[in-house]
């Protein structure tokens, strides 16, 4: 039998269904279900079974399967972790295991070079064999020292909801969401805002979620040229965190692949798997950061468990 039927024997599994082995890693983070008189435990995992399968499709509430947890109970849930902050404490420490469990490859010192002489003993034009020196692995930490932001401006729908603005740039009428990842491309910080807000304003929100307390190694963050925000590098300076810039070359022309700015395109075009972010369709802001969010615990979930999909 397959693993993800292990809760859901009643039903064929879905392909976001989590596996045992997944399931194994949030359990322990997920608060016990609230209690109903006369009525059964609510099955947890398949709440998260749900959202994961909302999330990846993009169906609306009104339209998930039956045999999957009912919308009512599903949303409560949702809220309510929404509220108490575990989707926040689910992707910190997914992240904190992705980055202890992948080691860092550095490179060995270069030595200088020999100067090569002859040997009495030795023929002459005959080189002695020397070993390369091997590359080093360093454990990583659990938190990044080092983050990369960037912004993305989505299209809202027709149902409403609060702060929305038109990006001029872009061409968008919407919502932007600010992400900071690490150099692995996890997420570290979200914040949706307005589209007409800043980068840089953006970035000072992302800095507010990455207190000393819970980021103790952070030391600089990267962005281009949209992040030299006056607010923003006091906001750094009194952290004691600098700022590094990373613009296209004069004069390029169409893609350029741009050191370190990469990764965290790279990221949006992960979380763009799924349909539920291919717009903002969120009444609040709140919850779509959480969508974000939810969308970053899949992948790293998967990760973890050697999943594709």
């Amino acid at each position: 039998m397959s693993e993800q039927n292990a809760t859901c024997q009643t039903r064929k599994p879905y392909k976001t269904d989590l596996t045992d082995a997944q399931w194994a890693l949030i359990e322990v983070l997920i608060p016990p279900a609230v209690p109903k008189p006369g009525c059964e435990p609510t099955n947890l995992r398949e709440i998260l079974n749900t959202i994961l399968y909302q999330n990846r499709t993009g169906c609306q509430w009104d339209m998930l399967p039956h045999d999957l947890s009912a919308k009512s109970t599903t949303y409560d849930y949702y809220q309510a972790w929404q509220d108490n902050g575990v989707w926040e404490l689910v992707v910190d420490t997914l992240r904190g295991k992705i980055r202890v469990a992948t080691p860092r490859v550095e490179a060995p010192a270069e030595a200088p070079p020999a100067v090569a002489e002859a040997k009495p003993e030795e023929p002459v034009g005959v080189e002695a064999t020397r070993a390369e020196p091997l590359a080093v692995e360093a454990t990583r930490a659990e938190t990044p020292s080092f983050v990369i932001m960037d912004s993305q401006s989505v299209k809202t729908t027709e149902v409403g909801g609060e702060q929305r603005g038109y990006d001029g740039g872009k061409k968008v009428k919407g919502r932007k969401r600010h992400i900071a990842v690490d150099t692995m491309g996890l997420l570290v910080a979200v914040v949706v805002t307005a589209a007409n807000v800043s980068d840089g304003r953006g970035a000072c929100q992302l800095l507010e979620q990455m207190t000393p307390e819970k980021f103790p190694r952070l030391q600089a963050a990267c962005g281009d040229g949209r992040y030299n925000d006056k607010r923003f590098i006091a906001a750094l300076e009194r952290r004691g965190l600098t700022l590094e810039v990373k613009g296209r070359p004069p004069g390029a022309k169409g893609f350029v692949l741009i050191k370190k700015r990469w990764i965290v395109e790279r990221t949006f075009a992960w979380l763009g798997f799924n349909r539920r972010l291919s717009k903002d369709y969120e009444r609040t802001v709140a919850s779509s950061e959480t969508r974000v969010r939810i969308a970053a615990m899949g992948m790293m979930l998967r990760r973890l468990t050697k999943k594709a999909g």
